[in-house]
């Protein structure tokens, strides 16, 4: 499926990064030591950083080695472009963002890259000891908190950067802490199954069935062919190992709604437009306006904020939202 060979792409690997980065470096030198080859050797070196990136843009040294790359041909707006990257990767943060303004990136332009890879490292485990450490300079668990709630994250590599580091919250014991900014990922990209499985997984181990099904269920409609909802089910009724483990039902139509609801409220926190609000009160004029809604959600680009809007009213036996969820999910690509 062309969506999934996308997936793919998005998820670092680390090898062929390495490579590509091996091979621009390569070039970068032959470009210094022939200068009637400068421009064709200089040429391979800006491609080969360009798929050191694409192909792991979880090293900061891939992005060294562009931002490099940029001040030796004295690009000046495409070291602004790598670096207006970086910041879409690290949560379009407004205050990185600023810092663009006015720069003169003949000095400074190498400068402002490594003070965003200090303050925010693109690895998650040297991000977590700064966190953990408390040394100068480092964000604390509670400030990152805070600013995730102000981060932008419908890039698939920012949700990618992020899941990373909240795993490692999660692996310290602070469960609530990660269920909480696991959902706010998911309200920004909900098209993102590793991390509704892994969510799932846990509500499991926590016995919570409702909600681990509610999981489950979202990465199923997302991947029809991974059947986890149904493999949920099985274990739940005990056909996998012969044991009944109990009665249970499926969530109702309330606890579904309240679930959609909540992550309509995530995402319409980077919404273009107004707050999207659904009566629960039943309404046979209802469906006209709604449509009009998610038209505009989806002309503006709040795919996020559409599909969870779509798939609350799929949830209420509106059929003719689906053609919307489908849309919003396109729109993610």
């Amino acid at each position: 499926m062309p969506g999934d060979n996308k997936d793919l792409l998005q998820h670092p690997r680390r090898n062929l990064g390495t490579r590509y980065r091996s091979q621009a470096r390569k070039f970068i030198k032959l470009a210094t030591l022939d200068d009637s080859r400068f421009t064709d050797n200089i040429k391979w070196a800006e491609q080969s950083a360009r798929q050191a990136i694409l192909y792991d843009f979880t090293d900061e040294n891939n992005w060294r080695c562009l931002a490099e790359i940029k001040l030796i041909l004295s690009d000046y707006d495409g070291l602004l472009a790598v670096l207006e990257d970086l910041f879409s990767i690290l949560g379009r943060d407004p205050e990185q963002l600023e810092q663009l303004k006015g720069v003169e990136f003949q000095q400074l332009g190498l400068e402002l890259l490594e003070a965003a890879i200090t303050r925010d490292p693109l690895n998650p485990d040297i991000w977590w000891d700064r966190v953990t450490s408390g040394s100068d300079g480092a964000e604390s668990l509670e400030e990152f908190v805070e600013r995730c709630s102000r981060l932008d994250f419908r890039d698939s590599r920012a949700n990618i950067v992020f899941g990373r580091r909240i795993e490692r919250i999660r692996d310290s014991g602070q469960v609530e802490l990660f269920i909480k900014l696991a959902h706010n990922l998911l309200a920004h990209r909900p098209q993102n199954h590793e991390l509704w499985l892994e969510l799932g997984r846990l509500y499991e181990r926590m016995n919570k069935s409702d909600e681990a099904w509610l999981c489950y269920d979202h990465v199923q409609s997302l991947r029809p062919q991974t059947k986890v909802r149904d493999d949920f089910l099985a274990r739940l009724t005990g056909k996998m190992d012969g044991t009944k483990i109990g009665s249970w039902s499926r969530p109702t139509a309330a606890k579904r709604q309240e679930f959609l609801d909540q992550m309509v409220s995530l995402a319409s926190r980077v919404s273009k437009t107004e707050e999207v609000v659904i009566s629960s009160e039943p309404d046979v004029q209802e469906s006209e306006p709604m449509s009009n809604r998610l038209d505009r959600l989806l002309e503006q680009g709040d795919f996020s904020e559409a599909f969870f809007v779509a798939r609350r009213l799929v949830a209420e036996g509106e059929d003719w939202a689906v053609d919307y969820m489908n849309k919003a999910r396109h729109g993610f690509d």
